[in-house]
């Protein structure tokens, strides 16, 4: 299972590498709460960016990004509720949910993926 989180740590540092490239800063990494987990918390502009992200090795199971289904998306949207809670953030913070997909080595990034 070691291997597995390990992998897993690697594709959530290509996903923020590659969000980094595209101007994103990136606040935090696997931010945890009782309620479960956010893999990436960053900020485009004024937007708070709350990612999932999602790999896939083979096509076997379908797409990275379609591993991102409704109970996952409630599941962050619970949870980034908590951490704006936390910062004391104003309700009105301009928040996304977004996903990122890792297909083998292909990355496809989907704003307001949820």
């Amino acid at each position: 299972m070691g291997n597995k989180r390990l992998l897993g740590t690697q594709k959530e540092q290509q996903a923020a590498a590659y969000l980094e490239s595209a101007g994103f800063e990136i606040l935090e990494r696997n931010y945890r709460c009782r309620t479960g987990e956010i893999d990436l918390i960053a900020k485009e502009g004024d937007y708070f960016v709350f990612v999932e992200v999602k790999y896939r090795a083979t096509g076997a199971k379908g797409s990275a990004l379609e591993a991102v289904d409704r109970k996952k998306a409630a599941q962050v949207r619970r949870v980034a509720g908590i951490y704006l809670y936390e910062k004391r953030l104003p309700e009105d913070t301009p928040c996304r949910f977004d996903a990122v997909g890792i297909d083998r080595e292909a990355v496809t990034h989907i704003r307001d993926a949820f």
